[in-house]
């Protein structure tokens, strides 16, 4: 398979960007990839790139965009930060990557059993770590179930999972609240912006449209 063009990224529209990467993550599932040459691809795009999506997703190491929707080089930006969560610098990466570089879709990618999401849920105190955490609170506190403090916490998967569903929606909002640029590109059609979560026990993801 051979990289994107201008012109085959021009004919991604946000529809078709997301069921390229359904497709990919089915062949992910099954263990069936495309055959390609990521080499023969590197020299495709040594003049430029023409990615069709922009997934924001955790450092997780288990957790490659690349690898579970089965994509190659140039095919998508991948934006990584613990807890998925977004701040001026990955607005503004986003930004280029849609506005400027192409990409009509955006995926906001939380997986199950998230580390970032768990330190939230137990207030973990830890250097840097902590002001980082705080970005991921506010998902702990909508999620209102369980209501006894005993059970919210990371010992209890279900609640984590809970949280971690409710930081992509809410990192959604803050991405149409935060930037006017992709907010309007969403209004126009011009781009979609969804949620997905990654299950790391089964590798498929479920797609919040």
């Amino acid at each position: 398979m051979k990289a994107h063009t201008k012109e085959t990224q021009a004919k991604m529209t946000p529809e078709k960007s997301l069921e390229t990467l359904k497709e990919g993550n089915k062949r992910f599932q099954e263990n069936f990839k495309v055959d390609r040459d990521l080499l023969d691809q590197v020299k495709d795009t040594s003049t430029g790139q023409y990615p069709f999506a922009t997934i924001l997703s955790c450092i997780d190491s288990r957790v490659s965009s690349e690898l579970i929707f089965d994509q190659g080089i140039g095919d998508i930006f991948s934006v990584r930060i613990a807890g998925n969560f977004v701040n001026t610098d990955i607005l503004g990466s986003m930004e280029f990557a849609c506005k400027l570089a192409g990409t009509s879709l955006i995926v906001v990618l939380g997986h199950t059993s998230c580390g970032a999401v768990k330190g939230a849920c137990d207030n973990a105190k830890l250097g840097n770590l902590t002001a980082m955490l705080e970005k991921i609170t506010p998902a702990v506190k909508a999620v209102k179930e369980p209501e006894d403090v005993n059970r919210r916490n990371s010992s209890n998967i279900e609640f984590v999972n809970e949280v971690a569903k409710k930081n992509v929606m809410m990192t959604i909002d803050r991405i149409l609240a935060e930037s006017q640029v992709l907010a309007g590109m969403q209004e126009d059609g011009s781009i979609k912006i969804i949620g997905g979560m990654y299950d790391i026990k089964t590798g498929e993801v479920a797609f919040y449209e």
